[in-house]
C-alpha cells in the first residue's frame, strides 16, 4: 500500500469517526494519534502478528490495539464501501461478458469458488466432517440473491440455440453442476480445460488477497462471527484501493482507459439504496429454475459443443 493511500484511508476515518481523534486526558497528557492507531491495525491485517507484537512498533498495548482494529475494518466498511464494494454497473457488466465471451464462455459474469478460513476458536460441535463443503457454502452464500429476487440483468446468448439466463457463472466443486471431474472423450477434455484456465481468475484473485494480508491466511482469532466478517470484508475494499492506485503500473493494455468509478465518462452509477424483494411465490419459482438438474445438463452440452468449435475456429486463424 502506497503512502498517499494509507494517508487517505487515515483522513478519512479521523475526520467520521471520535474514535480516531487524538486526545487529551486529565493531566494534559495528549493520546494516540490517528497514525499509530491505524498504523497498528495495518499491521496486524498486513502481517497477521499477534496483538501484542506491534507495542515495539507504535507503542500500543494489546487491548488498545485489537480494539483499533475491531474500530479500523468497522470504519473502513462504513466509509468505503459504497464506492470499493459495490455491485458492477452496466459497463462494468459489458465489459466482463465481453471478456469471457472472448475466452469462449458466452454469457458468463465471472467465477465462484470458495476459499476456507479456518476459524482458530470455532465451537467443537460446529466441526462436523464434510459440514463446509462448497456445495453448502454456496446455499448459504448471498451470491445468487439478485437472481432469486429479479435484480440480476437478463442476458441473451448464443449456443446452439438461444439461451436465456440472468447470470451465468463458472462453477467449482465435485457436485457442481458444470464440472466435469472425470471428462472423456476430447471434447469433454478440451472443455473442462477451458474451464479450468477460467476459474484460474477468481483463483489467483484468492491468492492475491492472501498473500497480501496475513490475517486471513492463517487462522481468524477472534470468537464473533460478525468481527471475522468484518475483517474479510476490509481486507477486499482494501485490496480494491490498492489495485485503482497501482493500475498505472500494471504491464499490458488490460486496464488501458478503464476508470473505477469514473462519472466524467457517462457510465451509470449503481442504486445504492434500499433494494425491494420479489414475492415469495415468485422467489420459489426461480429457486426451483436455478436448480433445475435438465436446463443445466442442457446448458453444459452446448457449452461443451461450443467450446469445440471455438477451439477449432481460433486454431484456424
Amino acid at each position: 500500500m502506497r503512502r498517499d493511500v494509507f494517508l487517505r484511508i487515515v483522513d478519512a476515518l479521523s475526520n467520521v469517526y471520535p474514535y480516531f481523534h487524538q486526545r487529551v486526558d486529565a493531566t494534559g497528557r495528549r493520546g494516540l494519534s490517528p497514525l499509530q492507531k491505524c498504523t497498528a491495525a495495518i499491521r496486524m491485517l498486513a502481517y497477521g502478528v499477534a496483538a501484542d507484537a506491534v507495542d515495539d512498533y507504535v507503542r500500543i498495548g494489546e487491548s488498545t490495539t485489537i480494539e483499533c482494529l475491531e474500530k479500523f475494518v468497522e470504519g473502513v466498511i462504513s466509509v468505503f464501501q459504497d464506492e470499493y464494494l459495490r455491485k458492477p454497473n452496466p459497463s462494468d457488466v459489458h465489459r466482463l461478458l465481453q471478456m469471457a465471451e472472448g475466452r469462449g464462455f458466452p454469457g458468463m459474469l465471472g467465477s465462484i469458488d470458495c476459499m476456507h478460513w479456518q476459524w482458530k476458536n470455532c465451537p467443537k460441535a460446529w466441526k462436523v466432517s464434510g459440514s463446509n463443503n462448497d456445495i453448502n457454502v454456496l446455499d448459504r452464500s448471498p451470491v445468487f440473491d439478485d437472481i432469486l429476487n429479479d435484480r440480476a440483468p437478463e442476458m441473451v446468448f448464443i449456443l446452439n440455440g438461444p439461451h436465456l439466463s440472468n447470470q451465468s457463472q463458472s462453477y467449482k466443486g465435485r457436485n457442481a453442476s458444470y464440472s466435469i471431474s472425470k471428462p472423456q472423450g476430447e471434447k469433454c477434455k478440451l472443455f473442462a480445460q477451458y474451464q479450468e484456465g477460467q476459474r484460474k481468475d477468481v483463483e489467483r484473485a484468492f491468492g492475491v488477497l492472501q498473500a497480501r494480508f496475513a490475517i486471513i491466511r492463517g487462522p481468524g482469532r477472534f470468537w464473533e462471527k460478525k468481527k471475522l466478517a468484518n475483517i474479510m470484508r476490509a481486507c477486499i475494499i482494501l485490496h480494491n484501493m490498492i489495485v485503482e492506485d497501482e493500475r498505472d503500473t500494471y504491464v499490458g493494455n488490460f486496464a488501458r482507459g478503464l476508470e473505477y468509478d469514473d462519472v466524467e465518462n457517462g457510465l451509470s452509477q449503481p442504486q445504492l439504496g434500499e433494494e425491494d424483494f420479489a414475492p415469495y411465490h415468485q422467489f420459489l419459482q426461480r429457486n426451483a429454475q436455478l436448480r433445475n438438474r435438465q436446463q443445466h445438463r442442457q446448458l453444459k452440452e452446448d457449452l461443451i459443443e461450443h467450446i469445440w468449435q471455438f477451439h477449432n475456429a481460433c486454431r484456424q486463424l
